[in-house]
């Protein structure tokens, strides 16, 4: 039978209980009290080995107990306690009812060493906790990050938040069409780019020279028969067969231009 973590009385038959997370060694300290709104200090522990006063095996227990009336489960009642034990015997040292974040708080200087808040008999007090590993460290945060979630410490991250509704938002609204409708144009204006292109090359030449210039440019006439200065389109491919055939017809020698008679010796007998 499930037994209450903190008290030791019996559970309802329908409580769930399950490990989080379960550490073999853990070191505990008495630390001293906080001087700094910052955090605690791990090296101010670890310096005088007479604060450490006990090596510990750490449990993370989660209690589920659903409510009796209620037929999802929304309603069910979820605790989460973290057990310091006699690696052992399995007794009790000192329980830390996870009830808020701060309950355990990382030390400022290391990865491997944690302030909690235990409680008993009514009192509070603030104990060091230190792993041997970081690996055991880094697995205690994803298990306290697990419980914060179980007990709505944090948000779901497939919540809608804000960005997640701005998106909805926008994917609400219509479409609106920006393409251009038949007869449409669009005018493009360069800002001048091409008169101080000009100006810029000019620059550097005489007012005679840019005169000289600009009278050869008009004094040049297109060729005749081009239109006013367009060419003629190019012959299509039919055209230009055509044109091929023609000339190789032709151009083609007949008998006698090659010295060949058709008359009395034009075959051999």
């Amino acid at each position: 039978m499930n037994t209450d973590p903190l008290t030791g009385e019996p559970l309802p038959p329908t409580a769930i209980q399950r490990i989080l997370y379960l550490a073999p060694k853990v070191h505990v300290y008495q630390i001293p009290p906080l001087t700094s709104t910052k955090g605690y200090q791990a090296s101010s522990w670890t310096a005088d080995p007479k604060r450490q006063i006990f090596t510990a095996r750490l449990r993370i227990l989660e209690t589920s107990i659903p409510s009796p009336t209620a037929t999802d489960d929304s309603a069910e009642k979820v605790s989460t306690t973290l057990l310091l034990e006699d690696p052992s015997s399995g007794q009790l040292f000192a329980a830390a009812p996870y009830t808020a974040p701060n309950v355990v708080e990382q030390a400022l200087d290391s990865s491997r060493f944690f302030a909690i808040t235990v409680v008993g008999e009514g009192r509070k007090a603030v104990l060091g906790m230190g792993f041997e590993e970081r690996t055991e460290a880094f697995d205690f945060n994803i298990a306290l990050q697990d419980a914060r979630r179980a007990l709505g410490f944090e948000a779901n991250p497939n919540a809608a938040g804000p960005g997640r509704k701005a998106a909805a938002k926008s994917a609400d609204e219509p479409k609106r069409d920006f393409s251009l409708k038949e007869g449409q144009t669009i005018s493009i204006n360069l800002g001048g780019l091409k008169g101080r292109r000009e100006r810029r090359e000019g620059d550097n030449k005489s007012p005679e020279e840019q005169k000289s210039e600009q009278d050869a440019l008009f004094s040049i006439k297109p060729p005749p028969g081009s239109g006013g200065g367009f060419l003629p389109p190019p012959p299509n491919a039919k055209s230009v067969k055509e044109e091929r055939r023609r000339s190789r017809q032709s151009f083609e020698p007949k008998p006698e231009d090659l010295g060949f008679d058709d008359g009395e010796f034009g075959e051999f007998q």
